[in-house]
């Protein structure tokens, strides 16, 4: 597995959503639960395939109508940095000093 260069928000969001499901998800669907283009989403599952953080199949359900679509999952590999990455950029809390009583 490699490691990637840019880890962006974008990636962050993408990584959040895959990390999320209990099932293989398709680029539209992540498109619009990230809220983000197709023009990003898609080149960044693409790098993020090539890192084998995650595999992708062509769906194999014929009585579904429609163009078939492209179903991205993350290896275990990938689940593992995924979840480094998002805690990572995880908002912290910010300390708030008391003021003297």
């Amino acid at each position: 597995m490699e490691p990637l260069q840019r880890i962006g928000k974008a990636t962050v969001d993408v990584l959040e959503v895959l990390l999320g499901a209990t099932e293989p998800r398709w680029g539209l669907e992540i498109i619009k639960l990230t809220g983000r283009p197709s023009g990003s989403v898609y080149p960044l599952l693409d790098r993020l395939e090539r890192a084998s953080w995650v595999t992708s199949s062509w769906e194999d359900d014929d009585t579904r109508k429609g163009p078939r679509r492209r179903m991205y999952v993350l290896t275990p590999d990938g689940a593992a940095e995924a979840r480094r990455v998002v805690a990572a950029r995880a908002p912290q809390p910010r300390f708030v000093p008391r003021t003297a009583q």
